[in-house]
């Protein structure tokens, strides 16, 4: 309650704080662009329970989502929506993508990042078969047919990861001959943190780091969960990276990390404090409560929209102020 005082007593300090945060990278302060969820759950089938979590893009003249939906029965399938502003969005009737693998049965296809390579974009995503969650991609050239890759960062090996692996995050062009992707595992201490790995084709990946490449910090609000975001920013000061941080609570808040533009193992900056936090009713309240949980970022007129899975149930967008300056350097 004390916290929440202050925050109410002193939003110019708070604003400033934030300020400082994000005074070196490419976007400004974010302003919520909807204060309601931008999509919801409907109907009574493949996303009555849950539409969240997205990956949008900007393509053909148009923003395109895939968000998780999920179902009563906590089933998980990819829709697709479309929108000429980025606020108003109309969805497909039938979802594009839905559990088929054996590693995704019953328990669904969840939290796709988007990123294109040429003319094909490459999805990662969550395949969970109600017993474990990896890592999984698939390929399409137009963002409704898709053809599965399979699981690309198994559960339980690596360095130092003990237990399932998600968001696959990768950097939108190579580095030193590679392409690059931060993803989440389990650490022995069953906390979530953030791994490192390289590959020459996208389909076969290798660890860069025997331990978390951005580790969790017990007390700060990141001392549970470590997880990216949308894919990096490259820019000429390094990889933004946008993630989540979760606290021993399990409050979900967005942060940034910046990593060396020729070597995306090394650490340049990393958040103090959140730059975005749950507020609204709908962020607060919903199947997994006190979450914003970033995943879709667009670059449009010189301004950022964040897009984000409010509460595990809705989807919200944020936006930056206008970029004036010429730190971004590619997409």
């Amino acid at each position: 309650m004390k916290s929440k005082l202050l925050f109410l007593i002193c939003p110019l300090a708070v604003s400033l704080a934030l300020a400082a945060t994000t005074a070196d990278l490419p976007f400004g302060l974010w302003t919520r662009a909807a204060n309601e969820p931008i999509l919801s759950p409907q109907g009574t089938t493949w996303e009555s329970a849950g539409a969240f979590n997205p990956a949008v893009v900007f393509h053909n003249g148009k923003f395109v989502m895939l968000y998780r939906a999920q179902d009563a029965t906590g089933t998980s399938r990819l829709g697709y929506a479309e929108s000429p502003d980025g606020l108003h969005f109309t969805r497909r009737p039938d979802p594009v993508l839905s559990p088929e693998a054996d590693y995704e049965k019953d328990g669904g296809v969840e939290d796709p990042r988007l990123q294109k390579f040429g003319d094909t974009w490459y999805l990662t995503y969550t395949g969970y078969n109600k017993k474990d969650a990896q890592l999984c991609l698939a390929t399409s050239r137009d963002l409704i047919h898709w053809e599965r890759k399979g699981v690309i960062l198994p559960a339980y090996k690596g360095n130092w990861n003990k237990g399932w692996t998600k968001s696959g995050a990768i950097v939108p062009e190579k580095i030193d001959g590679k392409y690059w992707m931060y993803w989440l595992g389990t650490a022995a201490d069953k906390t979530d943190q953030m791994g490192l790995s390289y590959s020459t084709d996208l389909l076969h990946w290798t660890e860069a780091t025997t331990t978390p490449v951005l580790p969790r910090r017990p007390g700060k609000f990141d001392s549970r969960v470590v997880e990216p975001g949308p894919p990096p920013i490259l820019t000429d000061r390094g990889i933004v990276l946008i993630y989540s941080g979760a606290d021993d609570q399990l409050v979900y808040r967005a942060a940034v990390a910046v990593f060396d533009r020729h070597d995306p193992r090394k650490l340049l900056f990393r958040s103090d404090a959140p730059i975005f936090a749950p507020e609204k009713s709908w962020e607060k309240v919903g199947q997994v409560p006190n979450v914003v949980f970033v995943e879709g970022l667009v670059l449009k007129d010189n301004r950022f929209f964040f897009y984000y899975g409010g509460a595990d149930k809705y989807v919200g967008v944020a936006m930056s102020p206008r970029v004036t300056h010429g730190t971004i350097v590619t997409h």
